[in-house]
């Protein structure tokens, strides 16, 4: 049976997390990336659909293929960072559907309308994004999500040809705490909705 965390993990998760621009020089391994992942894809998506795609990008021919793509305020913070994520999610992700979805044989089917496969795996990509984030900080890493790019150039550099668009990117590492400006604002409970 499931029971809330303790509050020190939903300091690290939630409450005490925000997203850095500035890091430390502290890398983040192999092993790590992978770990990040194997939470990440434990979060649920569309007929287990799991459209994201991730290209990690940590060498500094993978930052200087990345940089003429990024809005001048933001090309600084991912090369300096440890490792920055693009994630991307894959139009064509129906296909795998006949392993990750075997209880249900004619899956793929339900995706042959081009647009729903695109709203579909656009909606679930962005999931695993947010995925992402949470289990890079609950592993003890900070984010910097963003989304100031060009996605048409990314998508030429990284995804030529393919079915996979960019999404948003993010930078994972260990922030540098005395660089963050003050948290910004949140809209209330009453604010953002209602109960029905």
């Amino acid at each position: 049976m499931a029971r809330p965390v303790d509050d020190h993990s939903l300091d690290q998760l939630f409450r005490d997390a925000r997203s850095h621009s500035v890091w430390t020089d502290d890398q983040v391994s192999d092993v790590e990336m992978r770990a990040i992942y194997e939470l990440t894809k434990m979060g649920p998506t569309s007929a287990n659909s799991s459209p994201a795609r991730f290209v990690w990008v940590t060498s500094a021919e993978g930052k200087a293929r990345l940089k003429p793509h990024l809005s001048a305020v933001n090309a600084e913070k991912v090369i300096k960072a440890p490792v920055t994520v693009i994630i991307g999610y894959d139009t064509a992700f129906a296909e795998q559907l006949p392993r990750l979805f075997p209880q249900a044989p004619t899956a793929k089917d339900w995706f042959a309308d081009p647009r729903h496969a695109e709203t579909t795996a656009f909606r679930n990509g962005t999931l695993q994004g947010a995925y992402l984030i949470l289990a890079a900080r609950a592993l003890g890493f900070d984010t910097g999500p963003m989304s100031g790019f060009d996605n048409a150039g990314v998508d030429r550099e990284f995804f030529p040809g393919a079915t996979i668009k960019s999404n948003f990117i993010c930078s994972i590492g260990r922030g540098d705490g005395s660089k963050l400006p003050p948290r910004a604002p949140r809209l209330s409970f009453e604010e953002a909705g209602w109960i029905a």
